[in-house]
């Protein structure tokens, strides 16, 4: 839970979010702009019924924006994902028909309110024939230290032994969109500190590919605040959450020197217990 909550901090800046959008959907191409962004509730209406009742217990849709794309618009979602949910094309499955259904309930509105030259059918259902609905994508970050191993679609999900083939065409498939941030090969398709982030992630679990890391790139010695609260909360050397407040400077922190000294610190204790170690064995 305190992830996402740094990842939503994170991604509330704009440009972050179209960085994501270029980055995961666009190929790197620069498509879309932060003033092409529209924030959005993030709760389905499902979610709004019984969220008091089960409170705790019901995930709500991280990020969500309305993206002009010209003259059109597509519904955005992000998903921050660290466990394994082997249900997740079902919960990726609501959130994108919520984002159609309330596009659809806004439609009926102004069909019941405007209602001549309607068909019997259009009348009824509160939908036009010439009405259409944005398209709906969620991309799911996926940040877990094992291989997704889930279900990336809804067939994944269902059983078909000895369903004859011709009726398993017809049942259709829901596919999800994973991005498994530690097996990212090209980060350089992202153009803000998403990459930075990213990089740090994927290099998490390894202290000298690390300081490698924050010391060929300078963007870690003024890293901004939020970006270092999401990337630290991924390493093994949780001395750095404890130090933040040493290396903080004007909302960025020195994540490169921050870094740097608490390994040669670790060195440096590795060493003094050595030579305790040696006293006391008569070595030294």
């Amino acid at each position: 839970m305190v992830k996402d909550v740094g990842w939503k901090g994170f991604l509330s800046d704009d440009e972050r979010y179209a960085d994501v959008i270029n980055g995961i959907g666009c190929n790197g191409e620069q498509v879309v702009k932060k003033e092409d962004l529209q924030d959005l509730d993030t709760q389905t209406g499902f979610l709004r019924k019984i969220l008091h009742s089960r409170k705790g217990s019901i995930k709500i849709r991280d990020c969500l924006r309305k993206v002009a794309f010209g003259t059109n618009f597509a519904i955005i979602g992000i998903e921050n994902q660290e466990t394994m949910d082997y249900s997740i094309p079902l919960r990726n499955m609501s959130y994108d028909v919520d984002a159609y259904e309330k596009q659809a309930s806004k439609i009926r509105k102004e069909v019941r309110k405007f209602q001549k030259g309607l068909s019997p059918g259009e009348y009824l259902y509160g939908f036009r024939k010439s009405d259409r609905l944005f398209p709906a994508v969620t991309f799911i970050l996926y940040s877990g230290t094992k291989s997704w191993e889930g279900p990336k679609s809804l067939y994944d999900m269902l059983d078909f032994t000895d369903i004859p083939e011709e009726l398993k065409q017809l049942v259709s498939d829901y596919k999800i969109n994973i991005v498994e941030i530690r097996k990212l090969e090209d980060t350089s398709v992202f153009k803000t500190d998403v990459r930075q982030v990213f990089d740090f992630i994927r290099c998490s679990n390894d202290k000298h590919a690390l300081k490698q890391l924050v010391e060929t790139d300078d963007y870690y010695k003024n890293m901004e605040e939020d970006a270092f609260d999401v990337a630290v909360q991924y390493t093994n050397v949780t001395e750095l959450i404890e130090a933040k407040e040493y290396y903080e400077k004007e909302g960025s922190v020195d994540m490169c020197k921050a870094l740097t000294e608490l390994i040669e610190d670790g060195k440096q204790e590795g060493r003094e217990e050595g030579r305790e170690e040696g006293r006391e064995e008569g070595i030294l």
